[in-house]
């Protein structure tokens, strides 16, 4: 069962961008963000180590998304959450997507304080699968 505020977020959203996105196709953050494009998103990978590489532009950061985003998917170890948070907070997006795995509560509660909706430990390509299927 998908939530209504997550069915909401998945309905409603255009561009997401996947921070900590990886070349590697093996790995969650490269194939879930292929399989957003293909379901009608706008997706911008994010990784400043692979910025400019790949068949697909990779970005530095947030900041360097040319448009409003509406979601911030994060594939970062729980440390890392915050700075990402700093940078979700700068570019004025609207969800903060901590994938399985980037879980940090403290982050949560910050991103909910700030207005923007948080969304912990829930698997994006999974719920928009679920959500499909309806």
């Amino acid at each position: 069962m998908i939530p209504e505020p997550v069915q909401r977020i998945l309905r409603e959203s255009q561009v997401v961008a996947v921070v900590g996105w990886s070349e590697n196709p093996g790995r969650p953050s490269h194939w879930i963000a292929s399989y957003l494009e293909r379901a009608g998103y706008r997706v911008y990978r994010i990784n400043p180590l692979l910025a400019g590489k790949g068949s697909k532009p990779v970005l530095a950061g947030l900041a360097q998304v040319p448009e409003p985003i509406d979601v911030v998917d994060v594939f970062r170890a729980p440390q890392h959450v915050p700075e990402v948070l700093e940078q979700a907070l700068a570019a004025r997006a609207r969800v903060f997507w901590m994938q399985p795995g980037a879980e940090n509560t403290s982050v949560a509660a910050q991103a909910q304080a700030a207005g923007m909706e948080p969304v912990l430990g829930r698997c994006m390509y999974a719920d928009h699968q679920a959500w499909k299927a309806g």
